[in-house]
């Protein structure tokens, strides 16, 4: 598949026509305003019935007492070359032939209805201009329309912390240490003994902040602007109380730049566009200087075995906790951002313990065989170590490699001569130490060229090294049990942390003028009503109001339930008897029945019995007996029973069903098929149905064309992700996954597309993409460009509006993503007709932050769930969001356990004219129509459809691309980082479009 490469320049080929005038913006803003208030109807939500059509009333998101910036503010918006949105520019195509009608107005408000002019590409003409940044300088993100003002207002406590803005200059000094040190650590000690030489002298009473890099910061100019100082240094790698060498630097500091606080007071105040990240990233090293020197820092948060007892994982494994620690601009000022946080360590056992934990075996009297010595060198690979034969002297040595032979095999030249000494009697002579384990393999420290050999009994692991790869299912269980806080511990353990940490004594922040509180923020918050599900008419509950964020399928039936007529299984689990998978599968069958689907209670051919090493010989055997059964009609389903423990199979399955045998399947594991639950039966029946192309629930809104910016004209919701290999994998590519919704009005079905692209490359490189063909010439593609045909072809409309979540972009990469995706996402339209540009909001999900939200009373019933976290619906969009963006936080979800996380949405660009209420309510909405449970979830469903097509994609690569880096080379059919491309993933057959995150 060509990967279609990211322009050096800032400016993408952005070629969109710009004749929109922002006097007609302003001109218009009162007339789309007014437009909006009647697109806006309430939903009665007193739990007394479903609302109806004559219970609407005029609404919007906007009240008598709600704050908005005003109409020159909004125009100035849109002028910056966004596209005006409401329908006063929308050429609608035709009336639809569903029972949404769609409409545009002209700008003297007179109703447009044009007939559909089918071209080569299945989507009409539709004429419209829309403005673009040439360039990312002329980009600015979406202001704040206002806040909401829709749902029950509330105060919660956030983990966010005051920092009062210091009234100092700021300085920037360059640091060049000669010679150049790579360890952060060994240059934070050459400068902290600078400081300690020099403070009352040369420095005028200073106490500098320091980066551990190139950068050393001050309050107040220091006496110099370049002086070059000679430090020395003892090398605590060399002993314990015992002799120490001393090395010598040169240390220059030369003056760079001033850092101007009243840039980000104005920032904070509103009165600045952009914030002056250099102010902000000074304050956030002052801030972190001190805990920097009395723990382990890894990331912004810091961890030590002293917060709490660590607690064992498993394998030479161990739990630390520590605190994250940042400092944000908020409308509130300056915001000091603390959260608990835990880690895996690796336990600072001696070698020879570690090893038995990673083996579980005895390694002392026993021979290792070849799997056991592979295991012993992936996990201490990198690891430090230092030797325990030599008394106080503990010099440390970061592990290489391990010896294919045993110790007492071991020999190396000693001089020049090439004379041969083995490591047993070198180790005798030279230290008078004993190797009394000869069968076991050395560890090797240094580079190949220069090896030197240490025997596992004389090594102890250092303390304080983060465990970085994989951890297995018990280690993650143990960790998550460290991890898991009821927000009541949990914020108390945070107030200890601001507590113990003493801000007002830091004498760091006492010299930069930082003043932290040590009170959690108040902030006003909202919870949003539930939206009313709409089942079927045949079901005793046509209708449902969820609550608590939760409902469930007694006495409902799917909206849309399928048919499946056609089914086989196979069984891959030997603990499962025939007869119990056959009385499992009737069961199964009976729910998606009751339920309101059409199942055939007999399987195509008899429950097929398999090993799960033979899992591809088996399906095709399936397949084809299936196949010869009904006389050709290929099975609509496949249900396979695993192992509880299956390894690879699950994997391997989906791989071959979905890539080529064009299967749908459904996994079922064999607990739960020996203990059958009427839950789990319900949900896997909502799977299911989903996968057969049905739908178990809308939204009644939806269905009664009454959710704002969305019913009115034909709009597709799309879903994007990118989700990157772990670490240590460094040839794996990246994968990228894209759904969109196919059923409008309903926006409830999906349809994705998933692609490989470069290693650990976050813009979507196939968004869109050209190539030449020799027979067509240039052809345009891509899986924007797919979604929207395949849009056209389900609804027989085209999308005149899009909106966009895209899932997993950091706050440093908002510009970058933005502007090329939305530039592909332009293109893509574009390719579809030359005028074909609809008005897009493109939307960022955050789900890897630290801001966690509390009850403001704990022991108040009623304003938290079972769990005692904060009710689902709860949004915050002032005092700790963006001082003048369009944030907000939402808590759609009610916890299960441990503290819930509100997702984060950043609304990057809006041409659609989202008001805070209409946008919010939307998101929060859509949460409650994830097709795999009768839950609303913590994410909007787009995004968590792509981030599972994503991760599904992972098992499509072929077997030995997943199993590479094994031995830190790439294996066949992979390329490097530094070559031009990926190898693509085998293409999906078009069945399996639509489920693969429904799986």
């Amino acid at each position: 598949m060509p990967i279609r490469q990211m322009k050096e320049s800032s400016e993408q080929h952005l070629v969109i026509k710009t004749h929109l005038q922002t006097s007609m913006n302003n001109n218009n803003n009162n007339n789309k305003q007014q437009q909006q208030q009647q697109q806006q109807p309430k939903t009665a939500q007193n739990g007394k019935g479903p609302p109806s059509h004559e219970q609407q009333q005029p609404q919007n998101g906007k009240t008598q007492n709600q704050t908005s910036p005003p109409n020159k503010n909004r125009g100035r918006r849109r002028g910056r070359g966004g596209r005006k949105s409401d329908q006063n520019d929308v050429c609608c195509m035709r009336p639809s032939s569903r029972h949404c009608t769609t409409v545009a107005h002209n700008n003297n408000n007179n109703v447009i209805v044009k007939p559909l002019s089918e071209n080569g590409n299945g989507i009409g003409s539709c004429e419209m201009d829309v403005g673009f940044p040439s360039s990312s300088k002329s980009l600015t993100f979406a202001q704040r329309p206002g806040f909401g003002q829709v749902g029950t207002k509330i105060v919660v406590k956030a983990n966010h912390f005051f920092a009062e803005l210091p009234d100092k200059d700021l300085n920037q000094y360059d640091v060049t240490i000669t010679p150049e040190v790579a360890s952060r650590t060994v240059n934070r000690a050459i400068v902290a003994e600078l400081v300690k030489l020099y403070k009352e002298s040369d420095l005028g009473m200073r106490l500098p902040a320091y980066d551990g890099r190139k950068s050393l910061y001050t309050a107040g100019e220091l006496p110099f602007a370049w002086k070059e100082f000679s430090i020395k240094l003892l090398d605590d790698e060399d002993g314990i109380n015992g002799p120490k060498r001393e090395r010598g630097y040169k240390v220059v500091l030369k003056f760079v730049a001033r850092a101007n606080l009243h840039h980000l007071g104005q920032f904070l105040a509103g009165k600045r566009a952009d914030a002056p990240q250099e102010a902000l990233q000074v304050l956030d090293i002052v801030l972190r200087e001190l805990s920097t020197k009395k723990y382990c820092p890894i990331g912004r948060s810091f961890f030590s075995a002293d917060v709490k007892a660590p607690q064992r994982l498993g394998e030479g494994l161990e739990s630390w906790c520590g605190f994250y620690q940042s400092i944000r601009p908020t409308q509130m000022g300056l915001s000091l951002n603390i959260d608990m946080a835990s880690a895996a360590f690796i336990e600072p056992l001696p070698v020879l313990e570690f090893v038995a934990q990673l083996l579980a075996k005895d390694v002392l009297s026993r021979p290792l065989s070849d799997a056991d010595r592979i295991k012993i060198k992936k996990a201490l690979r990198g690891v430090k170590v230092e030797v325990t034969h030599r008394g106080n002297v503990r010099r440390k040595y970061r592990v290489s490699g391990l010896t294919s032979q045993p110790t007492r095999e071991l020999v190396f030249p000693v001089d020049e001569n090439s004379t041969m000494k083995s490591v047993v009697e070198y180790f005798q002579e030279m230290y008078g130490f004993t190797i009394q384990h000869g069968h076991l393999p050395c560890l090797q420290v240094g580079n190949q060229k220069k090896a030197n050999y240490l025997p596992m009994e004389a090594c102890k692991i250092v303390e304080g090294q983060r465990y970085t790869k994989r951890l297995n299912e018990k280690q993650i269980t143990a960790l998550l049990k460290v991890t898991c806080q009821r927000p009541k511990d949990r914020e108390h353990d945070i107030l200890q942390t601001v507590q113990h940490n003493a801000y007002d004594q830091d004498p760091y922040a006492k010299e930069f003028g930082l003043r932290i509180s040590e009170k959690l923020a108040s902030v006003e918050a909202r919870i949003l009503p539930a939206p009313w599900l709409k089942y079927h008419e045949t079901g005793k509950e046509k209708n449902c109001l969820p609550q608590v964020g939760q409902w469930n399928m007694m006495n409902k039936k799917m909206i849309n339930g399928m048919t499946v007529s056609r089914w086989a299984c196979i069984n891959f689990s030997r603990s499962v008897q025939e007869s119990v998978a056959r009385g499992f599968c009737g069961e199964l069958a009976q729910m998606c029945q009751v339920s309101g689907m059409e199942f055939n209670p007999e399987p195509v051919i008899p429950i097929y019995n398999a090993r799960p090493e033979q899992v591809e010989k088996a399906l095709k055997h399936v397949y084809h007996a299936s196949m010869n059964k009904t006389k050709g009609n290929e099975l609509e389903l496949l249900l396979a029973i695993l192992p509880d423990n299956n390894g690879s199979l699950y994997g391997d399955l989906k791989r071959i069903c979905e890539t080529e045998l064009g299967l749908i399947s459904q996994c079922c594991l064999t607990k739960h098929v020996f203990k059958i639950s009427k839950q789990y039966l319900a949900n896997v029946s909502l799977k299911i149905n989903v996968k057969m192309g049905g739908r178990n629930t809308v939204l009644l809104d939806a269905i009664s064309c009454r959710i704002p910016l969305v019913s009115d004209v034909p709009t597709i919701i799309f879903g994007a992700d990118v989700t990157h290999p772990e670490n240590g994998e460094d040839t794996s590519p990246s994968i990228a996954a894209v759904v969109a919704s196919q059923d409008w009005p309903e926006v409830t079905k999906y349809a994705g597309l998933v692609c490989a692209q470069a290693h650990r490359q976050e813009l979507i490189q196939d968004l869109y993409k050209t190539w030449h063909d020799p027979v067509r010439g240039t052809v345009s593609g891509g899986m924007i460009r797919d979604l929207l045909v395949s849009f056209r072809k389900a609804t027989g409309q085209k999308p005149l509006r899009i909106i966009f979540y895209r899932d997993g972009v950091s706050e440093g990469q908002f510009y970058q993503v933005l502007l090329y995706e939305l530039d592909a996402i332009r293109k893509a339209c574009a390719s579809l007709e030359p005028n074909y540009q609809p008005p897009v909001t493109f939307i960022v999900v955050q789900k890897r932050h630290h801001t966690r939200l509390f009850a403001n009373n704990h022991r108040d019933r009623s304003s938290t769930d079972k769990s005692g976290n904060i009710l689902p619906g709860t949004v915050v969009d002032s005092k700790i969001c963006h001082p003048t963006e369009f944030d907000f936080y939402l808590c759609s979800h009610a916890g299960i356990q441990g503290t819930s996380r509100p997702a984060h949405y950043h609304v990057l660009w809006d041409e659609n004219n989202f008001t805070a209420d209409a946008i919010q309510s939307l998101t929060n909405n859509l949460c409650y129509t994830y097709a795999r449970c009768t839950r609303s979830v913590s994410v909007v469903p787009p995004a968590y459809y792509a981030h599972l097509a994503a991760f599904r994609a992972r098992f499509y690569m072929e077997p030995e691309m997943q199993e590479n880096n094994s031995n830190g080379h790439a294996s066949k059919g992979t390329r490097t980082t530094g070559e031009l491309g990926v190898r693509p993933l085998p293409a999906l057959k078009e069945n399996v479009k639509r489920v693969m995150f429904y799986c």
